[in-house]
């Protein structure tokens, strides 16, 4: 059979609701592996004794998962599915992507750990490769394990630069879950009832879909009915204004060590701000004596499609980077970027990481840069994500729980309302509609300061017949929830 024909088999398109759609999921020419693991009885039982109460199951019938290729995964029975959310937006190039693992392999049979006290090349060559993605004065790396102590170390080297303690965050944020980042993230499902440490600020969250102001974004899909202001958002000074107030009302002495700030909220549903407003935070920062810090851990590596970093799309540079997840896609490895003038303010006392920078992970991080050149993957993010978020807009039209779609590239989200409100769409429902996505062979994230929000990051491989499955898959969930609430 012919891949002409075999491409018509499985790729049966329609038209409903202006949306160009695929009917079945798309043919993928990908055997995997037999399963040879424990049972989803014996994982219930080991999870049960074992595992802590924290750890919970995202599904009732929990997917065991045991192979991935590029966008897919596979599970214990065979069964595929199309991977919208990249192990928590981690998955940035693919699935056991050949490439990646032809890197690991190569130097997982060389030299595995030296830690960072000696030298080995593959750091010297990753480090110069990473560096080359940033503007301005940004030189100088520090390679960690992962997100949260990338943001610990950004809290340290502000306070160490600046002399300063207190630290600013947007509410709804989540930059990780130590007990000292508990107090930077401010989204309360991730806090502990315990103390945190103090000088952590929320400011008030800019936000075009909830926030008093409204405004409008850098996104192909507005808020029905906000603005659309030409340049910066007339609501943007509303809000910088609000963080003014806490500057000058709440902050001892009004002087800060720093702002951080994700370019687009990842935990909180995809929250873009309001057009110019990180960059206005960052000059009335500097005023009060702070950095400004860019969570870059969700949104870099290309993944908003128009700049390789998030903040480059708001006009502004930081004075931090703090990156992980795509950095290594999947493998445990994170990353501070600054300047040398504030880390030189990190050398009061001795520094060293045991396995940030070492080898596989040098390797790892250096093979993922490259393919994301080589196969132009910022590129797709940009115009895949277009298309995406287009379909998506249609979908809205014919489906009122959708009350917002937003997002920019493959960073996008959709919050499900009550039809014709704002009002999030009730806990139960929301797990109904998520459990029917993952039936037809999608696995999608969920977020959002109510939990109402469907987060789409996929593998940023993914293809336009991904897109329109999943667009029919969605069209069809929602059409399914509609009927059984008019029944109802």
């Amino acid at each position: 059979m012919t891949n002409k024909v075999l491409a018509n088999k499985f790729k049966v398109f329609s038209r409903h609701n202006g949306l160009r759609c695929i009917s079945v999921q798309p043919k993928y020419e990908f055997l995997p592996k037999k399963y040879t693991g424990p049972s989803m009885q014996q994982t219930d039982e080991i999870k049960s004794k074992f595992f802590p109460p924290s750890v919970y199951n995202i599904y009732k019938k929990p997917v065991l998962l045991h192979q991935g290729h590029m966008q897919y995964l596979y599970d214990h029975e065979g069964r595929k599915y199309l991977d919208l959310f990249g192990g928590i937006v981690t998955v940035s190039v693919g699935h056991c992507h050949p490439k990646v693992v032809s890197a690991l392999k190569k130097q997982i049979e060389t030299l595995w750990h030296t830690t960072n006290i000696y030298r080995h090349p593959k750091i010297y060559d990753y480090i110069q490769k990473l560096v080359s993605k940033f503007p301005g004065d940004l030189k100088v790396v520090y390679l960690v394990n992962s997100g949260t102590e990338a943001n610990d170390l950004a809290t340290v080297l502000a306070k160490a630069y600046t002399g300063n303690h207190d630290i600013i965050s947007l509410q709804n944020s989540y930059h990780g879950y130590s007990s000292a980042l508990m107090g930077l993230t401010a989204t309360q499902s991730y806090r502990m009832p315990l103390p945190v440490p103090p000088g952590f600020y929320h400011a008030m969250l800019p936000d075009p879909f909830r926030g008093i102001w409204g405004g409008c974004r850098d996104s192909l899909s507005q808020v029905p009915g906000s603005c659309t202001c030409p340049g910066d958002c007339d609501s943007t000074e509303k809000y910088i204004h609000q963080l003014k107030e806490l500057l000058e009302n709440s902050v001892p002495a009004g002087k800060i060590a720093g702002l951080f700030a994700e370019s687009i909220q990842g935990v909180n549903g995809t929250v873009q701000f309001p057009k110019g407003y990180l960059r206005k935070a960052y000059e009335l920062v500097k005023k009060y004596g702070g950095v400004y810090i860019a969570d870059e851990v969700q949104s870099g590596f290309g993944r908003t499609g128009d700049a390789f970093w998030g903040f480059e799309t708001h006009g502004v540079t930081p004075d931090i980077v703090t990156m992980a997840k795509g950095i290594g896609n999947g493998f445990p490895m994170a990353a501070v970027v600054t300047t040398k003038e504030i880390a030189a303010a990190h050398t009061r006392a001795t520094y060293f990481n045991t396995f940030g920078g070492n080898a596989l992970s040098a390797a790892v991080g250096e093979s993922v840069l490259n393919v994301i050149e080589e196969e132009h993957l910022q590129e797709n993010c940009k115009i895949l994500g277009a298309y995406f978020i287009e379909q998506l807009m249609q979908l809205q039209k014919h489906h009122p729980v959708i009350g917002d779609v937003r997002g920019k590239g493959l960073m996008l989200g959709i919050e499900l309302v009550v039809p014709h409100t704002k009002q999030p769409l009730a806990v139960d429902d929301i797990l109904t509609i998520f459990e029917r996505i993952r039936d037809h062979g999608i696995l999608i994230g969920r977020g959002g300061r109510y939990n109402n929000v469907l987060r789409i990051k996929p593998p940023m491989c993914i293809n336009k017949e991904d897109v329109d499955f999943a667009i029919t898959a969605l069209d069809k969930i929602l059409k399914e929830f509609s009927i059984a609430n008019i029944k109802e």
